[in-house]
């Protein structure tokens, strides 16, 4: 039976080299040149902790899947870089991921999450809603939404992951 395990990593290590190129290269032959305009810089220092995260899932040694998230405001953490390795998708481990990312951001004190995704990627949109995600789009024109993106081309999604305690009157 093989060994499956997440580790907190840097964004920088030259192991994800591969499975990040893989992420961009499917970017690119979804979108083309679509979001280059709209790039923003990725600074390593957002996904270090206590207040950011960058995990892999391993199998038998090899990345099979990836995730971050990084401050988004005071209560929320922005995910990113969900992403399976092309060949074992299907089989649950990006769902395996954001599970893991909700837990590590509440306990980082976060109480919900944000998170994109592009237009031309309805199995995130499916992930997602599924998973409870609220979508900030009308989802009852999806089949217009692939082929006329939103004006920049994001779906945003958001989710509360804990419920702030209620506070109690001084006396």
């Amino acid at each position: 039976m093989s060994e499956q395990f997440f580790r907190d990593v840097s964004p920088e290590e030259p192991q994800l080299q591969p499975i990040l190129s893989g992420l961009f290269a499917e970017y690119e032959a979804r979108y083309g040149d679509y979001f280059s305009r709209q790039q923003e810089e990725e600074l390593t220092e957002w996904y270090l902790p206590p207040h950011g995260l960058f995990i892999v899932l391993e199998r038998d040694g090899e990345i099979i899947a990836t995730g971050a998230f990084k401050p988004f405001d005071e209560t929320t953490a922005e995910l990113k870089r969900i992403w399976t390795r092309r060949d074992l998708r299907r089989q649950g481990l990006a769902l395996l991921v954001l599970q893991e990312l909700e837990h590590r951001a509440l306990r980082a004190g976060y109480s919900r999450v944000y998170l994109t995704t592009g237009f031309r990627q309805p199995e995130a949109v499916r992930l997602y809603t599924g998973y409870g995600y609220q979508p900030h789009f009308d989802l009852d024109c999806d089949m217009e939404l692939y082929s006329h993106p939103p004006h920049d081309g994001r779906l945003r999604f958001s989710k509360i992951i804990a419920v702030a305690a209620p506070v109690k009157e001084q006396a």
